[in-house]
């Protein structure tokens, strides 16, 4: 399927190295990558969209003392590739000098790399994924009568391969395949409208949830939403449904990651030994499970990637570092260089049913709208909708709300956490019951 066999790759990368080295690189970094893949949109039974994507290229971040210049090329011609080469040594000759600038360090690199099966070739054709996406949106359709219109359903595939080397020496190709099929559609009664959506994302595509599945779930999902009430502003205890809950913990890691942190731009600065969270609560980075999209035995820099507790019994055990930003802290890069990798986040109840039991009365929040979170002080204001919860069960769905508090606060107030993380994401993260909130409302 690829242009470009994997041994290519590896020898373009370690040529590329050499020459910035022989044109007076003193340290020398390359990404050399292409990925293939398919793009099929329907609306309402016609075709909206195919698209199909070849693409590859090639990044080269050179080093002259503590001088940084990059530059980048589709070309893999010879002549591409030394101008390309020449590019960045000349941007680098011309900017300031960053004592923090260079490769990480030469022990960090990752020494043992196996392959977490991350590659599953997906041979669909243009008819075929229209006649998947079709099914998916008629699913939808048939569901409900109130289903009346939709916009749209697609499958996407992709398939890719790419080479990082270094003048460390580490030099290493990986393959991975993201495969993905999504359908929103929109509901009606004589009280209004609710538009409403369902996907499922894997590596494998024999893992997705069939197309039947996805639409039927996204015309459920849009149905439950029709009528909703207006509640009374105040003061109640909120569950994060598992579809909002990874944005709580992505509000921790952005406070922990290192260009937050030096910049002092975090409310989570200085927070290493210090208890963020309750007792009972553990936050994990597990980078090496097999058939997993944020699965890796190495970091952007090749840093090598380790399962560890950034969070353990509510105590920050560790940061998201890069090289970059570690040595700007005085710390050691933590293989987070490109992002944090599969986190795993402890649970206290085995079902969100659990959850709205325990809470009684409240609010289920399904979707945010906007952003309204300052990551410097934790001030914390978002719109929302979701569900009002009575006597531990759902009655009626609830729109134009707003949610308010301090990240802080809200952390040390979570009572609750599900065992109902999404299966298709990479990071485990179910609901999560927080005590009382602001809630803004009629």
């Amino acid at each position: 399927m690829f242009q470009h066999p994997a041994a290519d790759l590896s020898e373009l990368a370690a040529h590329t190295l050499h020459l910035a080295q022989q044109k007076g690189a003193s340290a020398a970094e390359v990404d050399v990558s292409e990925s293939i893949g398919q793009n099929v949109q329907i609306r309402l039974q016609d075709i909206e969209q195919i698209e199909h994507q070849q693409d590859k290229s090639l990044d080269i971040t050179v080093y002259v003392g503590q001088r940084k210049g990059r530059a980048s090329t589709a070309d893999f011609s010879p002549r591409a590739i030394e101008d390309t080469v020449q590019a960045a040594l000349n941007i680098a000759r011309y900017t300031a000098q960053d004592e923090f600038a260079g490769l990480a360090d030469a022990d960090l690199m990752a020494k043992h790399v196996a392959d977490l099966d991350k590659y599953h070739q997906w041979d669909l054709t243009t008819q075929q994924a229209i006649d998947l996406a079709k099914q998916c949106e008629k699913s939808a359709l048939d569901f409900d009568p109130r289903v009346q219109n939709s916009e749209g359903a697609g499958i996407q595939t992709s398939h890719f391969q790419y080479v990082y080397g270094n003048t460390h020496g580490f030099l290493q190709h990986q393959q991975g395949t993201r495969h993905s099929l999504s359908c929103s559609v929109v509901a009606s009664d004589s009280k209004g409208m609710e538009r409403d959506y369902w996907y499922d994302v894997s590596c494998d595509a024999a893992q997705l949830d069939s197309p039947q599945q996805i639409g039927q779930t996204a015309a459920q999902r849009t149905v439950a939403r029709l009528g909703a009430k207006p509640i009374a502003t105040g003061s109640y205890p909120v569950i994060f449904d598992r579809m909002v809950a990874g944005s709580l913990i992505g509000h921790i890691v952005g406070g922990l990651s290192g260009g937050a942190l030096y910049r002092e731009n975090s409310f989570l600065l200085n927070s290493l030994g210090k208890r963020i969270l309750p007792d009972f609560v553990d936050l994990r980075e597990e980078p090496h499970i097999p058939r997993t999209l944020g699965s890796t035995y190495f970091d952007s820099e090749g840093v090598a990637t380790q399962p560890r507790f950034v969070i353990e019994k509510g105590v920050v055990q560790g940061y998201f570092l890069s090289s970059y930003s570690a040595r700007k802290l005085g710390m050691k890069s933590t293989g987070n260089a490109g992002g944090a990798h599969n986190l795993h986040l402890s649970h206290t109840h085995e079902s969100q049913a659990d959850l709205l039991r325990e809470m009684g009365t409240g609010l289920l929040i399904t979707e945010f709208l906007g952003q309204g979170v300052n990551m410097l002080t934790g001030d914390y204001s978002r719109g929302a909708a979701g569900f009002w919860v009575e006597n531990g069960v759902i009655a009626h769905p609830v729109n134009e709300i707003t949610v308010a508090g301090n990240l802080r606060d809200m952390l040390l107030n979570i009572r609750g956490i599900a065992n109902d993380s999404l299966r298709r994401a990479s990071s485990k993260i179910g609901s999560i019951y927080v005590g009382n909130m602001t809630v803004a409302g009629e």
